[in-house]
């Protein structure tokens, strides 16, 4: 390992600070180390969005709203080809919970993640991206 220095205006490091007490960082190093992995992982991705990923699509949606979940699995039925698996959860008596496990490219696994979370009445979407080394 190597050390550098960097040097960041104080409103910045305010923010790094405040990233490494909301989620446990021992120090700046390793916030910094984080946040660099992350924004090289990003820089990849955009650069490449036609390499081969793995994604997990976790989404949470009104199970009661009208037609939605007909309207969820035609939708990734008619993307087979992108999912893996999913494990369904029933949150609560109003909720749902899905992680769609995928593989393909990184343009079709955000499209796919796209449509899925903007449908009305997902209350929640993220889609995690994975290089496939």
């Amino acid at each position: 390992m190597q050390r550098v220095t960097v040097t960041l205006d104080e409103e910045l490091l305010a923010e790094v600070d405040a990233l490494m007490r909301e989620h446990g960082y021992q120090n700046r190093s390793e916030a910094i180390r984080d946040l660099t992995r992350g924004g090289l992982k990003q820089l990849r991705e955009e650069a490449a969005p036609d390499s081969l990923c793995m994604g997990a699509l976790v989404y949470v949606y009104d199970h009661a709203a009208r037609e939605l979940s007909k309207r969820l699995t035609r939708h990734s039925h008619d993307h087979h080809h992108l999912t893996l698996s999913t494990l369904h959860v029933h949150i609560n008596h109003d909720s749902c919970l899905e992680v769609a496990l995928l593989k393909g490219q990184g343009r079709a696994l955000k499209q796919f993640a796209a449509e899925v979370t903007s449908s009305r009445s997902v209350r929640h979407g993220q889609l995690v991206l994975i290089p496939d080394e």
